[in-house]
């Protein structure tokens, strides 16, 4: 790719940015009311919703993509699947947003979002280690896949309690992301990643530092269902072992906070569907740490993985294996910090 046609990118994603930004604009002045109650960290009522701004930007940018940009496009079948899938999870997403929806309808909609990117095709076949190549996956791939994009839709979902946490993670993810997927020629990832990249642009300004607009279930769980679906593509790519460790090593800071969160309650025979304030990053802010750093350490966490993803790329064969468990040792110590926080905090069983 020629530095002329990257700055031609750059010039559409801050077009969609904008784009992003006016229909953000609009959601604040719609009020659409986000109530303050004990689980949540705000303390006055906040417009909503403007994640509806990254689902115009973003389906703005794929349309254009599909008309303008052939060396970019997945095969029709994969891009009828993802895009009807993403509309369902949005349009489903927003009105939780306006009704408060119970959790069984999200999670219905958010299955029959990822059984259509499967049966489209998109899932993973095979994956790629290093000395033994491709290894066939079988039933377990389409298994995996439904369980990794429900995964990811909620965990960004559940991770969406702080200003610019889940939004500001997403997007240092989106470009690294775009970054190697360009090195690997995986055109489709790249632009995908840009176009998302840049509707999260739009709105973090109007979220971070301090909040005019929530991104919402419509946002969060958009950004979680795209991310899910890109991890999947780019599980595809022939050139480098383990590609499909990139996204989760991405995604660390998110998918551990979940992951650990859910283990623990589900040990401590707490009903885990039943919302709650203990996540890792939720007792962090209970404790006392400004949200403000909160986010930033996300969005660290969302760069090392990026790095680390860069290394992957490059690196040989000997060492893309070790590579991404030098995230564990980081998300480690988050965690210790935390107990530590809580303990002075004097916040108990959490």
């Amino acid at each position: 790719m020629t530095l002329v046609a990257f700055l031609r990118h750059l010039a559409f994603c801050g077009a969609l940015a904008l784009v992003s930004a006016m229909v953000v604009s609009a959601m604040i002045s719609a009020r659409i009311m986000d109530r303050p109650d004990a689980r949540k960290a705000h303390t006055r009522p906040t417009p909503k919703g403007g994640g509806v701004g990254v689902v115009v930007a973003f389906m703005l940018g794929i349309a254009v993509l599909y008309g303008y940009a052939d060396f970019a496009r997945l095969g029709d079948s994969y891009f009828r699947g993802v895009i009807v899938a993403a509309l369902a999870i949005a349009v489903v997403s927003f009105l939780d947003d306006l009704y408060n929806w119970p959790f069984t309808i999200k999670l219905a909609t958010q299955l029959l979002a990822a059984l259509a990117a499967v049966g489209s095709g998109l899932y993973m076949h095979n994956i790629n280690l290093p000395y033994l190549g491709a290894v066939d996956t079988g039933w377990a791939g389409i298994a995996g896949t439904l369980v990794w994009i429900l995964f990811v839709t909620n965990a960004m979902n559940f991770i969406d309690g702080l200003n610019g946490l889940a939004a500001g993670t997403t997007l240092v993810a989106c470009a690294f992301l775009a970054f190697v997927a360009a090195g690997q020629g995986g055109w489709f990832v790249y632009f995908a990643s840009m176009v998302l990249a840049a509707g999260l642009a739009g709105f973090l300004p109007f979220n971070f530092p301090r909040a005019r607009i929530f991104l919402g279930d419509v946002g969060s769980q958009f950004c979680g269902f795209i991310m899910a679906v890109l991890g999947i593509a780019v599980a595809r790519f022939d050139t480098v072992e383990i590609s499909f460790l990139l996204v989760p090593c991405l995604l660390s800071g998110v998918l551990f906070d979940v992951a650990f969160t859910l283990a623990r309650r589900t040990l401590a025979g707490d009903r885990i569907t039943q919302p709650h304030r203990s996540h890792l990053y939720q007792i962090a802010h209970r404790s006392g740490m400004d949200p403000r750093a909160i986010a930033a350490i996300h969005w660290g966490f969302a760069a090392m993985g990026g790095l680390v993803c860069v290394a992957i790329a490059h690196a040989g064969p000997e060492w893309r294996a070790v590579l991404p468990f030098f995230l564990i040792p980081p998300q480690l110590f988050w965690l210790a910090d935390v107990a530590r926080r809580a303990r002075r905090a004097g916040i108990g069983r959490w």
